[in-house]
């Protein structure tokens, strides 16, 4: 077991060192014409990842049970702050969604502090049910009803991308907990309808279901879709080279952000991009061993929750930069440009190697227990 976070660690610092590499290439242009500078996203994301790496290394350094003494206050500030971005003159709108508070020449984004929010307070609140989780009103209702509040909030920014992903995340940790699954099946399907039918009423949502169904009828809205095809196309299996690549150009909108690993395909062919894929299936395995091992249940639904919520986003980036699902504003954990998803995903990480930490010393303390008996016989 002592070997899976230090696998997770490595796996973690080849996808940064990748995303550093690959942003600096994407971003370059962009740069250029906004500000000037090249070189001006790759500075914003490594002082950003130097507040992560700190924060990933508190988190791996406090014990993980501390998370479950104050699921509550966590939830609660990370209510809050949804609420807070919803009011003008403290947000920061992009492209009409308002998600994110300005700080200084700096831009926070409080969905991604709820993602960790959510898994404590769900793995808190089923940790402390115990067997009470297979009664409705406690393992389904109550926690739904809580999870609902996040929901409903980052839904108005309006995110529809991270509302789903935590959606899916919290049914996940609700089952693996104890609930039912027949008592989830109802509520899943609500939540879903209700999902359907606040897109069906937001033109530009339902507008990239269209034309994710039909592109070539909607060729505008697929624009997105289209120009990071073709760039996979353009980079075949080895790539065009690092820096080279032609779509970055303004051909591919977000080019340094969602679609990144559009890319990394162009540049360094078929060949990298299924390296990613391998890390993050890494990444997922290290995870759900951690998981698996954890010494208690808090433990193990924190773990699962985090790896789920750190795999699933990957595998939907993936999903849409290939056109295997609708557009959806998701980033690549890791790798794509973003202080706040950064922060997240180390913080993710630090506590799962909190979590495995936990586990290689119970199994050092039982060896020795084993070790003590042994000798007394």
């Amino acid at each position: 077991m002592q070997r899976t976070p230090r696998l997770l660690a490595g796996i973690v610092l080849v996808l940064l060192a990748l995303g550093l590499v690959m942003l600096a290439s994407a971003s370059s242009v962009k740069g250029d014409a906004s500000k000037n500078d090249p070189g001006y996203f790759l500075k914003r994301q490594a002082a950003w990842l130097a507040v992560a790496a700190v924060a990933g290394v508190a988190a791996a350094r406090v014990d993980y049970h501390r998370w479950q003494k104050v699921w509550v206050p966590l939830a609660i500030f990370s209510v809050v702050l949804l609420t807070l971005v919803m009011v003008p003159g403290l947000r920061l709108e992009i492209n009409g969604a308002c998600r994110w508070f300005r700080v200084g020449h700096f831009s926070f984004q409080p969905s991604e502090l709820a993602k960790i929010a959510v898994v404590v307070m769900l793995s808190a609140w089923m940790t402390r049910c115990g067997v009470r989780s297979l009664r409705f009103r406690d393992g389904v209702l109550k926690p739904l009803a809580m999870l609902a509040v996040f929901l409903a909030l980052v839904i108005k920014e309006p995110d529809y991308g991270t509302t789903i992903l935590l959606a899916m995340v919290g049914v996940g940790i609700l089952f693996v907990g104890g609930a039912r699954g027949w008592q989830l099946l109802l509520p899943c399907l609500i939540g879903g309808a209700c999902i359907a039918f606040l897109i069906s009423l937001d033109p530009v949502r339902l507008g990239r279901i269209v034309a994710f169904i039909d592109p070539e009828q909607n060729p505008k809205v697929a624009y997105h879709l289209a120009q990071s095809k073709t760039s996979f196309m353009l980079g075949g299996l080895w790539g065009v080279g690092l820096g080279n690549s032609l779509q970055k150009h303004f051909y591919l909108p977000e080019a340094h952000t969602d679609f990144i690993l559009s890319i990394i395909g162009e540049e360094l062919g078929l060949v990298a991009t299924l390296a990613v894929v391998l890390l993050f299936a890494g990444y997922v395995i290290c995870g759900m061993r951690i998981a698996l091992k954890a010494p208690d249940s808090f433990g193990r639904l924190t773990a699962f929750g985090l790896t789920t919520m750190v795999g699933l986003q990957a595998f939907i980036n993936g999903g849409v930069v290939t056109g295997i699902l609708p557009t959806k504003g998701l980033p690549l954990p890791f790798i794509s440009y973003g202080g706040s998803s950064l922060i997240m995903s180390l913080v993710a990480t630090g506590i799962l190697i909190n979590i495995a930490g936990h586990v290689a010393r119970r199994g050092d303390t039982h060896s020795r227990a084993v070790k003590d008996r042994a000798k007394t016989l």
